[in-house]
């Protein structure tokens, strides 16, 4: 994982829910192109954390013929 912060990700979504695209947090700034960059940018954070935070699932396969 990345090292993204809670901050940052709020920082993001303040952001784009007020419609600019630069955005502070943690004494940096950085200017994005567009509000699509800036979704982007909190839909990859989002994903990162939720894969950081899942638990992996483990079970049984089963299989049949169909025939029995």
């Amino acid at each position: 994982m990345a090292d993204w912060t809670e901050a940052e990700l709020a920082a993001l979504r303040r952001a784009y829910a007020s419609g600019t695209t630069r955005v502070s947090y943690d004494g940096k700034t950085v200017d994005y192109g567009s509000a699509d960059d800036l979704l982007g940018r909190i839909r990859t954070i989002e994903r990162q954390i939720a894969g950081a935070t899942a638990r992996p699932i483990a079970g049984f396969a089963g299989f049949s013929r169909g025939d029995r």
